[in-house]
């Protein structure tokens, strides 16, 4: 099934709405979507992991989730774009300890062009059955779709968080 069938155009619920927000992320069919490592089951866990509040916790689940959706900073792959919505999310949480790195993570994810620069030189590659470069498309297209956020983010009074939002508003071309 591809991504652009499920649940991953929209963005998960804001806070306001009374719920977690991070709840959204069980309505995504992960076990039916693949990352670097094969099943993409495990990202939810990745996502909570992140949004937990323990610094040592959420480093580490982000470097393990960032190599899954961003393998080497700048493969992704078919559960990258619904991945996308919740980094956005995570971002804003003040909570979470690892924002800039997030940020950073965005950022390689939009600035991914590794399928589509391989397909440009083998355009065998478009027939492939993996589909690599409309994911990637895709999850550039997911970035893009979450920067109303950046203001804010940029606005923040942490220096690492508003460094970070500028670099990512800058590949956005904002």
């Amino acid at each position: 099934m591809s991504v652009s069938t499920h649940r991953t155009a929209s963005a998960p619920r804001s806070v306001a709405d009374g719920e977690s927000p991070l709840l959204d992320v069980t309505q995504v069919p992960w076990h039916e979507l693949s990352d670097s490592s094969g099943s993409a089951a495990a990202i939810p866990f990745l996502i909570a992991a992140i949004a937990s509040g323990d610094p040592g916790v959420a480093r580490h689940a982000l470097e393990r989730l960032a190599d899954r959706v961003c393998e080497f900073g700048f493969v992704v792959g078919q559960a990258t774009a619904a991945t996308v919505p919740f980094l956005w999310l995570l971002a804003r949480q003040p909570q979470v300890t690892c924002r800039p790195q997030i940020l950073r993570l965005l950022e390689n994810i939009a600035g991914a062009r590794q399928w589509q620069t391989t397909a440009a030189a083998y355009p065998k590659l478009l027939r492939h059955h993996d589909h690599h470069v409309r994911w990637e498309r895709t999850a550039r297209q997911a970035v893009r779709a979450g920067r109303d956020a950046l203001p804010g983010l940029l606005a923040d009074r942490d220096p690492d968080i508003a460094r970070a939002a500028a670099d990512l508003a800058a590949a956005l071309g904002r």
